[in-house]
């Protein structure tokens, strides 16, 4: 079988094994999204070292390209160039933007496109993204004299966008969220005046961190940094970009190598923005042993290595306040809380229900089949660990996160498992079965 499966075969997932050496996840799949868009902008040339060249990011590219921008292949170990086309370069394309699964790319380009004055765009995806919704975007750029049209009255692709010249205002965020905060501030970095966005809850900060290094006029202030002011008129200037590893994928091998008995794991050069770092967080709560090596700062953002070794974890409670610093480990989270002498409680996260798939219906779904016991919240789940997991037909339902959480406990069962659809992981972890057939013992 190929190392991202096939569509038509289930994966065979075996039982039992430990885990040990050391791996590198693939680079943050946030950062190389915004790397891209905002080399497309600079003038002059971005590089850019370990960008994920996994779908999402790929999408991203193919609509930048469709606009003028001459970007090179995104190959595994690539340096990839991006030759910056400036703020007002991009050309309407004479295609549909596809954006694939990506809503990162739909959502930030929505916010890229707005204030392109007299030029017309439309952006679709594929059926998944065509179910996610796009209002929470549209619906603060029209604040802005943003033109943004689609199926359900603007919420749902394909869209499309007639580029307007935007006005400078004050925006209040309906969600914590890093994705709707970032299509703001590439809609502000063109419009007649300053903008500021307030969050209700600080979401990551990778696109403040970014703009900033490319030379944009941003300010952040206010409590936790939820308020952020761009004041157009800067040009961007192309820069050198080292993409640290995703904590989120790192987040997978952090909960096996807690969980797998013996397991002793170090992954390198992970990416530990203080937005990012709720699994650390939980897992310390969770006594997990976990150690932090080898801290630096690159390209602006901290990294470190994470050594982890199994322990016995403690069950967890997290609600609303964490949620934007983590929301893409509650699928992990909810297996480890599987192996918890007792109960667990996820609450305040019914984002996870208009991600890729409604993550807390799948993994719910899908961790009962094993014999979990789980009762499912509007907002989260109650999970009653200690329970043996037994081995059975599971599926992703297309989720890449859900395909490696279920790897996980997979492994913790008492039985073999198989797995439909195990592709999913390409995503944003296209060697995923690759890493986890070397590191197993």
């Amino acid at each position: 079988m190929s190392a991202t499966g096939s569509p038509s075969t289930p994966r065979v997932l075996p039982a039992g094994g430990s885990l040990s050496g050391r791996v590198t996840v693939p680079g943050d799949k946030s950062i190389s999204h915004r790397s891209l868009l905002f080399g497309a902008i600079a003038e002059g040339t971005t590089t850019i070292e370990g960008l994920l060249p996994a779908e999402d990011p790929l999408s991203t590219a193919a609509c930048l390209r469709a606009m003028g921008v001459a970007i090179s292949p995104i190959t595994p170990g690539a340096t990839v160039t991006v030759q910056g086309v400036g703020l007002e370069g991009l050309q309407e394309p004479s295609v549909i933007l596809d954006c694939g699964n990506s809503g990162t790319s739909m959502r930030l380009m929505l916010g890229l496109l707005a204030g392109r004055s007299g030029r017309h765009f439309i952006l679709d995806g594929d059926a998944s993204l065509r179910r996610r919704p796009m209002r929470r975007v549209g619906q603060p750029l029209s604040a802005m004299g943003a033109e943004v049209r689609g199926r359900d009255s603007g919420n749902l692709a394909p869209l499309a966008v007639q580029g307007r010249q935007l006005k400078g205002t004050v925006i209040g965020t309906p969600v914590a969220s890093a994705q709707v905060k970032s299509a703001l501030l590439l809609a502000a970095l063109t419009a007649d005046g300053p903008t500021t966005v307030i969050e209700p809850a600080q979401s990551r900060d990778h696109s403040e961190r970014m703009l900033r290094a490319f030379g944009a006029d941003l300010e952040v202030d206010g409590e936790m940094g939820r308020h952020i002011t761009v004041r157009p008129g800067a040009n961007l200037r192309g820069q050198s970009v080292v993409v640290p590893g995703d904590i989120s994928s790192a987040a997978f091998w952090l909960v096996a190598g807690s969980l797998v008995p013996g397991a002793d794991l170090t992954i390198e050069n992970v990416g530990l923005n203080p937005t990012r770092t709720g699994i650390l967080e939980v897992l310390e709560q969770m006594q997990a042993r976990i150690e932090v090596l080898n801290r630096r700062d690159v390209a602006g953002e901290p990294v470190g290595d994470l050594r982890v070794r199994q322990a016995p974890l403690q069950p967890f409670a997290f609600g609303e306040s964490i949620m934007p610093r983590l929301v893409d480990e509650v699928p992990i989270l909810s297996v480890a809380a599987c192996f918890c002498a007792g109960e667990s409680r996820i609450s305040g996260a019914s984002e996870l229900r208009v991600k890729e798939t409604d993550r807390l219906a799948v993994m719910a779904r899908q961790l009962r089949a094993m014999g979990a016991d789980i009762d499912e919240h509007e907002d989260g789940m109650t999970i009653r660990g200690g329970r043996p997991l037994q081995g059975t037909a599971l599926d992703s339902e297309t989720d890449h996160r859900v395909a490696m959480s279920l790897a996980v406990a997979a492994m913790l069962a008492s039985g073999d498992s198989t797995l439909a659809r195990s592709e999913a992981a390409a995503v944003s972890y296209p060697t995923f079965w690759d890493d986890l057939a070397r590191l197993r013992s």
